[in-house]
């Protein structure tokens, strides 16, 4: 099993990337995330690996990837659909540095799941990700 990880260009928070995509899929069903080039390790992805979306500089939610596949991209070139479940699911947040495209993220490096009413879940991911480093959370 493998994991992606992918900055969220554009969104604020767990929130607004929640908004966009349910657009998104009502617009345009299932719900899909385009990309330029596939994962060339496909197979070990969709062995229940996910992607981890780094929302401003805070890597803090993933969703499974369900299906890979070639598809067009808005300018009609080629590109590649990653079919997403619609659930996030929150994580221990962790700062990202930028980074361009997507990058593999090992099992063993990824953040846990937050449990639902998990300490610290309510707070910005910021705010959140300060107090884990001062051992308050």
């Amino acid at each position: 099993m493998l994991h992606l990880q992918k900055l969220a260009v554009g969104i604020r928070d767990r929130a607004h990337l929640a908004e966009m995509q349910a657009a998104r899929a009502c617009a345009n069903p299932p719900l899909r995330h385009l990309t330029r080039h596939a994962p060339k390790r496909a197979a070990e992805i969709l062995a229940g690996g996910s992607i981890y979306w780094v929302i401003a500089g805070t890597m803090s939610v993933r969703q499974r990837v369900l299906a890979i596949a070639p598809a067009r991209r808005d300018d009609g070139s080629a590109g590649c659909a990653i079919e997403l479940d619609p659930a996030l699911v929150r994580v221990a947040a962790r700062p990202v540095k930028a980074f361009q495209g997507w990058r593999y993220l090992a099992p063993e490096q990824a953040p846990p799941d937050l449990a639902a009413g998990a300490e610290g879940e309510d707070l910005p991911p910021d705010l959140a990700l300060a107090l884990r480093a001062l051992a308050l959370l």
